[in-house]
């Protein structure tokens, strides 16, 4: 009689440890430590559970394929953020470069139209002796043409610097043309004081047709 309880004591423990042990394997199955889905699917569909479908490394090997992975992802990523960078400090470079060549390109067209309003005033000057000396050559020839007496009238009646202008365009004309000049008598025939100060400023003054 006691023999048969200390039996069935015995199978009573077996079964537990059996049972501690399946249980034990499901627990592990269901945290995806090891893989026994397919054996135990039976008993999961029997409670109403989830059969476990993802797998996780259960060897070293595992574990490094897993870890280079990561690794070649995390590389890849970096590499790409890097790749990123390069091309915003690209753009930021190429927008510099373009400010900085419409910058240039401003200042080139004010130094142009700086330089097409010089050319144009310079042209509006020369334009302005041309005709000045235009009309100062068709004064000499008209006084030149002119009873000496009516010329000097005429000389009177103009400005000094004017006059001075005539007098030395007739000589400059009488000497291309290897003539005498009708200056000195044109200055006798003036009253003394005005020829005297039309040839003291003709000494003392540059020439010029201003």
């Amino acid at each position: 009689m006691a023999r048969a309880k200390v039996l069935g004591k015995t199978i009573l423990l077996l079964i537990l440890i059996i049972v501690l042990i399946l249980f034990g394997i499901l627990w592990f199955d269901m945290l995806g430590i090891i893989q026994a889905k397919h054996t135990f699917a039976p008993i999961y569909k029997l409670f109403g559970l989830q059969v476990q479908t993802s797998t996780a490394p259960s060897s070293p090997n595992d574990l490094a394929e897993a870890d280079l992975d990561n690794d070649r992802w995390a590389k890849r990523i970096e590499s790409l953020d890097i790749r990123t960078e390069e091309l915003d400090k690209r753009e930021e470079d190429i927008l510099t470069a373009e400010n900085n060549n419409a910058q240039i390109a401003q200042e080139l067209e004010d130094q142009k139209k700086m330089q097409d309003e010089r050319e144009k005033t310079f042209n509006n000057e020369q334009q302005k002796y041309d005709d000045k000396i235009r009309n100062i050559d068709q004064i000499v020839q008209n006084l030149e043409g002119m009873q000496p007496t009516n010329a000097v009238n005429i000389l009177v009646g103009m400005d000094d610097q004017l006059v001075i202008d005539v007098l030395r365009r007739a000589d400059e004309r009488a000497l291309a043309a290897n003539s005498s000049s009708m200056v000195a008598y044109w200055l006798s025939l003036m009253p003394s004081d005005r020829a005297a100060e039309v040839q003291r400023k003709m000494v003392n003054k540059p020439t010029s047709l201003d």
